[in-house]
Order: C-alpha cells, then structure tokens, then sequence
C-alpha cells in the first residue's frame, strides 16, 4: 500500500509557509514517519521548499528548474536516519542513559544528557555523582516539583523541561514564538558579491560559494549538509573544548570539511573572523547571540541563516534547548503518549525540518542577490515549527509504523546512512569526514 502527499500552497499555507512553490506530488510506502501528527506532511513541506527554493534560484542563473519529484521514503529515511545509521554494522544510541523522561512528584520532567558536558550540570543540580545511574537520577527528581526543576536547571545551564500539554504552553509568555512566519526574515545588508562568485551547474546551483558552518546537533547540520549538496563549499568549524558526539557527525555531516578552532583565545578569534569575512554565507546554531558575546563581527553582503530552540526574545530567548525537550515542552509528547508515560515523535523531525527550511530560505537569499538584492538573514526556531505541526490535523491514534528500506541507504566502508532527502541526489558528494581533519583555511575557490 502506498501513500501520497500534495505539497501544494494549500499544505504550505498550513504550516506557516509563503505560498509560492510549484505543485509537488510526494509518493512512498505507507507507515512513513508514522505519529498522531502529521510528520510525514511537515517533512514533505521542508524538503519541498527546498526543491522550490533550488529551482527558484535555477532560474535566476538562467537554468531550467528542475522540477523534481518528492520521494516519502526516502524524506522518511533522512529524517530517521540516526535509527538507520550502522557503523561496522552497530547502530548508535540515540540517546544517552540519563536522557528522556522521568516522573517528578507533580508530573513529568524531558532531560537531555547526551553531552558530557550536559550530563555533568545535571548531575551537579541534583546532589549525585557524576557517573550516577538512570535509576539514581530518577530517585533524585521523583520528589520534586517538575516546574522547580525546570527552572532550577535554566539558572545553572542544565537541560530539562517539564512535559506540558499544549495548552499549558500556551499560558506561557514564551508560546508567543509559535506566531508569526515559519521562517523569519531580518532584512538584509547590501554589498555582496555572491553574483561574481557563484561558479553554478544547473544541478549545483550553489557551486563556488563558502559557507561557514558554526553548528552542531542537527537542525544546523541538515541545513548546511544540504546547501552542500547544492554545490557549496562547506566549511564547519567547532570548538576544541566541547567536541560533537562522533556518531552524530557522521550522519549529517556529509560533503563538507571540518575543522576545530578555540575562538575563545586572541589568535583563534581572528582566524574565525577572516573566515568569516572570506565567506559567501554563514549559518550558526549556537544559542542567540552567543556570537557576538565571543566578539565575532558581522559584515555587508554576508547571507547568513541560523536555528535556535526557543525563540530570541522572551523569558526563554537565551536558554538551551534541543528537539527533544521542545516536544515535551509544547504539548507534542503528551499527545504521543503511551502506557500512562509520555512519547515522542518518530524522528527528530523539528530539528530536520528547521533545517531544511533554514537552507531553503538561505537558497531564496542568494537568489535574491544573484536578481540584484540584498544579502538576507534567516532564522527559524524548532519551537515555531513544532507550534506549526500542532496546527495541521491529526489523528486519534497512532497508524502503523515502518521503517524505510534499503534502497534509501549508502554504504561507505564500515559506515551506512541514510541517502540524501532530495531525490534528484543519488548520494551525497562525500561521506563525513573525521571531525577536524581539514585546516581553518577556505580552499581555492573552483
């Protein structure tokens, strides 16, 4: 049995987005991406917009677009593609042991702890040790109230929301995020010579421009992996002393270079800063203006899109947060409950569709220079589009699941991932490479 999905400016409109792309029917196996909500629609819209953006561009260059046909399956395999990752044949785990849910004495509390870093604040806020076990930290929250949790851990960095229903999230001052455009725009800067650098193939409309990549996680990596895809030249660079997790490298990182660079002494700042100046585009997913804070300088004529959990403004614009805790913050993992304890979606698919939707609003900036405009700024926060998931129709209970299969993954050596979401790609341009194996330096442009 089969499933089909329209992606048309009635479906766009739905989620928040600008009417505007072509029509695109997306075909694939049913059980796709499978929840009470309607994942498998957002997922279509975010790779879609994609396609509309790239072909928008296309015709800037004076290229025939490409009109390209969505594939479910294969949109279904990109979004899950950490539960499809095999490495020497393992697969990973998602999530660390002191991650997920667990009862407080009011409720529910969403932890993340997948970075050591993260694990260590939490730990510490909770009076156990740092190599404490899940059962101990459940001990430790059972007593307490989900909503003094959650605030206690806002003040010392730590991450843990409380489970919401939608319509607590709603009381909040921060639910305000959810309205207004899916992806907002910031208004732009003149000056930039994207239009004499851009080397573009009709299928890699974004060959020789730079971008740098100051992200990590997911929503940040899928948005440049993408413009990677696209033809750019991809530079990601990342702090020494916060490492990303290896695995979760290596399933978005594919196509681009990586380096490691401490910005936070003299000489690695102004390493960061000729890069930036150097660079076409640059795409951050670090926490609101964690940048300037470091003293990173802007410049004319720079594109530049970022993603952030929350939001910029509001009591909560400046706090930490991943995919996961935005789900149990805004009322999703209630709705996906299961046996009296909260669920989740069947993919990280907040963080998947910010990012491609970040990259299609980035593609929109550079065709907008390349027609004689301005460089534009792009933001999009996991929080607006998980507000926009809730808005399209659901259903009562959860349809039967399935995983996509083997004709949407790519062997490279010990390492099979998920092939790209775009279905005119085959594969990307190169696996991912070892974390800060290239050199801060731009390569020659081609």
């Amino acid at each position: 049995m089969n499933r089909s999905v329209l992606v048309d400016d009635t479906l766009r409109s739905a989620v928040g987005l600008e009417p505007g792309g072509v029509d695109r029917e997306a075909t694939g196996a049913a059980g796709l991406l499978a929840s009470r909500f309607a994942v498998l629609e957002l997922a279509a819209v975010a790779v879609g917009a994609v396609e509309d953006a790239a072909d928008r561009l296309r015709i800037a260059l004076g290229y025939e677009p490409l009109h390209t046909a969505l594939d479910l399956e294969r949109i279904a395999a990109a979004y899950q593609s950490d539960r499809l990752l095999r490495i020497d044949g393992a697969a990973v785990d998602a999530f660390a042991p002191l991650s997920g849910f667990f009862a407080a004495a009011d409720g529910w509390v969403r932890t993340h702890a997948n970075y050591p870093h993260h694990r260590r604040r939490l730990s510490a806020m909770l009076g156990i040790g740092d190599e404490a076990t899940r059962a101990e930290l459940a001990s430790a929250i059972a007593s307490r109230s989900a909503l003094d949790l959650e605030s206690e851990a806002a003040g010392v960095g730590a991450l843990l929301v409380a489970v919401r229903s939608a319509a607590e999230w709603s009381s909040t001052p921060q639910a305000a995020v959810g309205d207004g455009p899916l992806v907002r725009r910031h208004g732009g800067s003149v000056g930039s010579t994207i239009a004499s650098r851009v080397r573009p193939t009709r299928r890699q409309p974004l060959r020789g421009l730079r971008v740098l990549d100051l992200t990590r996680v997911i929503a940040g990596p899928v948005s440049t992996r993408t413009l990677a895809l696209l033809g750019a030249d991809v530079l990601r660079v990342d702090p020494p002393q916060v490492p990303e997790i290896p695995w979760q490298h290596t399933d978005s990182g594919q196509g681009k270079r990586t380096a490691t660079l401490d910005a936070s002494t003299p000489r690695g700042l102004a390493t960061l800063q000729t890069l930036s100046d150097e660079a076409d585009i640059l795409v951050t997913g670090y926490r609101p203006h964690a940048l300037e804070r470091l003293g990173l300088r802007g410049r004319d004529g720079l594109v530049t899109g970022s993603v952030d959990a929350w939001g910029t403004t509001g009591p909560w614009g400046d706090r930490r947060g991943f995919d996961s805790l935005v789900q149990a913050a805004t009322g999703i993992a209630l709705v996906e409950a299961e046996d009296g304890a909260p669920g989740a979606l069947p993919a990280q698919a907040l963080d998947h569709s910010a990012g491609y939707l970040l990259a299609a609003a980035i593609v929109d900036d550079v065709a907008a220079v390349v027609g004689g405009g301005d460089a534009g700024r792009s933001s999009v926060s996991l929080a607006r589009v998980g507000a926009a998931l809730q808005r399209l129709p659901r259903s009562e209970e959860r349809p039967p699941s399935g995983l996509p299969g083997a004709r949407c993954l790519v062997t490279h050596g010990a390492v099979t991932t998920a092939r790209p979401g775009l279905s005119a790609f085959d594969d990307h341009a190169s696996p991912a490479a070892v974390l800060g194996s290239a050199e801060p330096q731009w390569t020659p442009r081609s």
